[in-house]
């Protein structure tokens, strides 16, 4: 169900105006909630410590909040052998992940598999590649990982409505999600969206409503729209605990290297949350004494019509300089203005990495690279990804041996637009032998030569 459009500063919450939306009002929401190991939540600005609550931003100097662990209740009750004793899915790192004791919201997400991608490998001239596939996620994106943890913690706080600014995979995620726990969903998403992954979130119930304008605007009427009703927008007021869960991703691919860092890893970045807490988590695990200690250089990937964090790094600044405009086909990244950019800029300076941004025959050209030598769809993020790497590896940042993660982010099918008219019939032709034989004459020819 296509809600109506409206403009980013509309009064009109999907087909529900603002007085009829007030039956999706809870005043009994609970303001905190108990956490085994969370101590707190700290800006990242000043330094101000709040408790764990759905707030997002400083009160003193509007920075944003970061979940704080106390990390000695941690290192007693985590191990390599009780995450492996733990579901094939992202709760096997619950204890490391800011929620209660209670039930989860689990639809399965997460343990995806991470592939040695010695063929796409060979075609970039990298030795040890590896593809972190995250395409087989219950809505096909990672979005799933940190949308289990943010509804958990809606559950927790009370909350019966949740929400999201989307470029697509977020609302998809939030979409089912909420459809599982029994939840009231509504999404908010740019109006030119993938038709196919506005069809997706629809189907699992929610209420779509479609902006006229960028994402920008989108997260611009939803933080206006969670100062006014008790929803638990998921990336605006429970930010904090929902980035938390980006952090899984990189647990798994350490836990399937067995128990050890890469050299480097690729990341697509929109917000710059993901790439953030990738290096988070890695942080954590040597914290813990999960893991050996090492080098690790994180590399952010854009899409170069909308590449703010790629041009600031290029650039040598510290802060990211807002894209008005984006234009790519690569909407689920097109964030102009990254909340976590400059985050972003100094943890991919901190590791010795850096941004690249890439155009949109790249991406084509990786998608159709990464699916014809490893047999994975990747939508148009995971096109960035393999794209960047091809533009580090011939740049010579990998070194002979080292270990090269890339992470596929979505799958293919949400993004089919993006291949239009490169994709289709090798061949039509009439069901007689004598007609395919004449018609494929070159490609057994091919066949022939092949063996």
């Amino acid at each position: 169900m296509l809600a109506s459009q409206v403009g980013p500063a509309g009064r009109r919450v999907g087909s529900v105006c603002v007085e009829e939306a007030r039956e999706f009002e809870n005043p009994s929401v609970a303001r905190e909630a108990p956490l085994p190991f969370v101590s707190a939540l700290r800006c990242r600005g000043c330094g101000e410590s709040y408790p764990p609550s759905p707030v997002h931003v400083c009160e003193l100097c509007f920075g944003p909040l970061d979940v704080v662990y106390e990390e000695e209740g941690r290192r007693r009750s985590v191990s390599r052998g009780s995450i492996e004793r733990g579901p094939a899915t992202l709760w096997r790192y619950k204890d490391l992940l800011p929620v209660g004791d209670g039930p989860v919201v689990d639809l399965g997400a997460g343990l995806t598999r991470l592939v040695r991608a010695s063929n796409l490998g060979r075609a970039l001239g990298i030795q040890e590649l590896f593809v972190k596939d995250d395409t087989s996620n219950p809505t096909h994106s990672f979005k799933d990982r940190v949308v289990a943890v943010a509804l958990t913690k809606a559950l927790e706080f009370g909350f019966r409505t949740v929400a999201c600014a989307s470029t697509g995979n977020l609302a998809n995620a939030v979409a089912a999600g909420a459809a599982k726990a029994g939840l009231r969903a509504v999404v908010f998403v740019p109006e030119d969206l993938e038709p196919a992954k506005v069809a997706q979130t629809a189907a699992y119930g929610a209420k779509v409503v479609a902006i006229k304008g960028t994402y920008d605007d989108v997260n611009r009427l939803c933080s206006e729209v969670a100062d006014r009703f008790p929803w638990a927008f998921v990336n605006v007021n429970l930010r904090p605990f929902y980035a938390e869960g980006s952090k899984t991703i990189v647990y798994e691919v350490v836990e399937q290297l067995g128990w050890s860092i890469p050299d480097h890893i690729v990341v697509p970045v929109a917000s710059g949350s993901l790439l953030t807490k990738v290096h988070k988590g890695i942080r954590e695990l040597v914290s813990l004494g999960l893991v050996e200690d090492r080098p690790v250089r994180l590399w952010g990937a854009q899409a170069a019509g909308c590449s703010p964090v790629a041009a600031a790094f290029e650039a040598g600044l510290a802060h990211v300089r807002p894209v008005r405009h984006p234009r790519t086909i690569v909407k689920s990244l097109a964030i102009g203005n990254p909340a976590d950019g400059d985050a972003a800029l100094q943890v991919v300076r901190e590791t010795g990495g850096g941004v690249v941004a890439v155009d949109d025959d790249e991406v084509r050209e990786a998608i159709l690279l990464l699916a014809s030598t490893e047999g994975i769809f990747a939508e148009t993020a995971g096109g960035v990804s393999v794209a960047a790497a091809r533009r580090l590896a011939m740049a010579g940042e990998f070194k002979p041996g080292d270990r090269v993660v890339v992470l596929v982010t979505g799958d293919g099918l949400k993004t089919l637009d993006a291949l239009e008219g490169r994709l289709g019939p090798t061949l039509t032709v009439a069901p007689r032998l004598e007609d395919f034989e004449v018609a494929a004459a070159g490609v057994i020819k091919e066949e022939a030569e092949a063996r």
